[in-house]
């Protein structure tokens, strides 16, 4: 519940950005580190689902959930920006 005398202080309307302005604007270098670790197990993942060898069933899936969680990690990291 929200009392009158808490107010909620939203950015003003010109500070909002689209998110082609999010992925070019600068990164902040722990999300830039975040992204680039999520890429690289986002790669080990599909290295995993498409070795060309039998693999057990347990591997295959804790690759594919390794691979959708770090592509989730990577993205939100990259539409992270400098001063906000």
């Amino acid at each position: 519940m929200i009392y009158p005398e808490q107010q909620i202080n939203l950015p003003p309307p010109d500070n909002n950005k689209s998110l082609l302005e999010r992925i070019n604007a600068p990164t902040p270098a722990f999300f830039k580190a975040l992204r680039n670790t999520g890429l690289i197990i986002a790669a080990i993942g599909g290295a995993i689902i498409s070795a060309p060898v039998t693999l057990p069933a347990l591997v295959v899936s804790i690759a594919g959930y390794m691979t959708v969680i770090a592509g989730v990690i990577s993205a939100v990291s990259q539409i992270t920006v400098i001063g906000e």
